[in-house]
């Protein structure tokens, strides 16, 4: 077994046990392998030990690890791009990513629903919250969710699933559980309005107990499964 197929056993199993913990089953959380700055072979490895699901945070990086494994006949992935999406750079997600968890405002809401091919489903969207309030983080804030999702519903070439989040690091798990509730509730009650949404994108490799404990249905993880990154790249 090969480092990384090691290592996602290892966060699959960490998954599992924490799901079980808390009374969930661990199929209800999808694992999310964060694969950005990593080459295609480190994908590939990923692949070969049955991950389907990748995030990519850069956009020009994401389409060219699709397009490679579109060439080379892989079927059955799934892309999210999990990145601050800048307007120049809508297209691209459109036009090749399944999920973007990024959506914190109309306009960029608007441009993706517009450049979404006809020949492809509505592209699954995430309205991400700034749960810290963080100047640094992009995200809405919690009161301006109810807004913004009702507008969202309404493009045609979107399909609203759920929220995301990158809270602020505490190294406390109550913290950690404190913040995700706030999010679950939210999450919640966003449910009972639309019948699309059923995700939401919360914990990484720090967090990811709390956030499971709390109700998060996707973490994602990246150093856990692919090691360090390498930021000279970009």
């Amino acid at each position: 077994m090969n480092d990384i197929a090691h290592n996602l056993a290892q966060v699959r199993d960490k998954i599992s046990a924490t799901a079980m913990s808390c009374g969930r089953a661990s199929e209800d959380v999808t694992l999310l392998a964060v694969s950005k700055t990593k080459p295609a072979s480190a994908v590939a490895e990923a692949i070969d030990a049955g991950q389907r699901v990748f995030g990519e945070n850069y956009v020009q990086e994401g389409v060219d690890k699709i397009r490679h494994f579109q060439e080379i006949g892989i079927q059955g992935l799934e892309w999210h791009f999990i990145g601050p999406l800048q307007s120049n750079k809508s297209r691209l997600v459109a036009e090749h990513f399944d999920w973007c968890h990024t959506v914190d405002r109309l306009r960029i809401a608007c441009r993706l629903s517009e450049q979404r091919p006809a020949t492809l489903a509505p592209l699954n969207v995430l309205i991400q919250i700034n749960i810290s309030d963080e100047h640094s983080k992009s995200g809405i804030a919690l009161a301006e969710l109810d807004v913004l999702a009702a507008q969202v519903v309404e493009l045609p070439g979107l399909c609203l699933r759920g929220l995301m989040a990158i809270p602020a690091p505490e190294k406390e798990y109550e913290r950690q559980f404190a913040v995700a509730q706030q999010m679950a509730v939210a999450f919640e009650a966003l449910k009972t309005r639309y019948p699309t949404v059923d995700t939401l994108s919360l914990g990484m490799t720090d967090d990811m107990a709390a956030a499971i404990a709390a109700g998060s249905t996707m973490v994602r993880i990246g150093t856990a499964i692919f090691g360090a990154r390498d930021y000279t790249k970009n």
